[in-house]
Formats: C-alpha cells, structure tokens, sequence
C-alpha cells in the first residue's frame, strides 16, 4: 500500500541553450507527488503518516520554493550572484527565514542562504524528478514521484527495496529503535 503526500513549489528558472520561449528565466507553481510504499502498520493502520513525509521531504524541498534554479554553466549565474552581493542577501537577509537544509550532489547544490539551487542538468520535470529521489531514497521508501510545472508532467516509478521500522503508536520511523515523535522503543 502507499502513502502519497503533494507539495507546491513556487520557483523561478529557464532552460539554458533552449531554442524556445523556456531559454528566458520565468517562474512556475510545481507540485510533486511523493508515493511511500510499505506495508500497513497494524498500530496506526497506515503505511506512513503523510504529515510525517512532509517533514522529512520538506527539510530539503523548502530549498526549490521561491528559489531561483539555474544550471551550473548558466551565464546567468555569476551576474545573479553579483547582484545578491551587491544587494547584501547574498549569504541571507533577515527576511529570508525558510531555509532548508544545505545539500551537494552529483546532480544539485542548494545555497539556502542565497535561496538558490544550481543544477549540473536542465531543470526539467524529469531532472526535479531525478533530484528529488536522489535527496531523498535513503529517507523514505518512495515508489514513485510525479512532478507537474505548468503544462508538463513527468513521473518515475521506484522500486522500494528497504524495510523501515516504524512505531507502532505513531507510525513514524524508528531511530536506532526509538521513536523520535512519541519516545516508543522497540524490544
């Protein structure tokens, strides 16, 4: 059975050496789905609380929301960096209070501080796709993910291979045999 959890991210990015109207930085309003996969647990009679999924997913997704996302070879990039600089956000502002956590990848680098995630591909819905299991498979059991931005959708199904033990009062997975939401330990 799956849990399934939706997040909307409001972002801003363009398609570096497209020849079409996305080659211009505009913004979207995406929505991923994330499906987690298990098997029911007898306590709480879910697989995974989804309130539970959006906190694990979204220390790293409030990362894309109102970001500027650009690939690594963007011209774009330098003269944006410039301009933060200039301006003194560069490295954050008082305002600036939805940071996520900071992550590097092979595919990703976010820079909370700056709200900007740099990109080794193309920001498509297929690479947000890409992105997103990569931060977060070793997280969550995830059967499948499915991002939409604008009129374009992609989706990749996962063949969930962990087994995640889970409270059986609260559902949420366990660390090292506790239970970080209710203090259950495991036998």
């Amino acid at each position: 059975m799956r849990s399934i959890t939706k997040f909307d991210l409001q972002y801003a990015h363009r398609f570096y050496k497209f020849q079409g109207e996305a080659q211009y930085l505009h913004g979207h309003t995406g929505v991923l789905t994330i499906e987690v996969e298990d098997s029911i647990e007898p306590g709480v009679n879910m697989v995974f609380p989804c309130n539970e999924i959006q906190k694990v997913a979204w220390n790293v997704l409030k990362n894309f929301d109102h970001a500027l996302v650009l690939r690594e070879d963007d011209p774009l990039l330098p003269a944006v960096l410039a301009v933060y600089e200039k301006q003194g956000i560069r490295n954050g502002a008082p305002s600036n209070k939805m940071k996520g956590e900071p992550f590097r990848t092979e595919l990703a680098t976010a820079y909370p501080e700056a709200r900007l995630v740099v990109t080794k591909e193309t920001m498509t819905v297929e690479g947000m796709i890409k992105i997103v299991y990569d931060l977060l498979k070793d997280k969550l059991n995830i059967a499948r993910i499915t991002f939409t931005s604008g009129v374009n959708a992609a989706t990749q199904e996962y063949t969930p291979t962990k087994t995640i033990d889970r409270c059986p009062l609260c559902g949420v997975a366990l660390v090292d045999g506790v239970c970080p939401k209710c203090g259950y330990k495991k036998h």
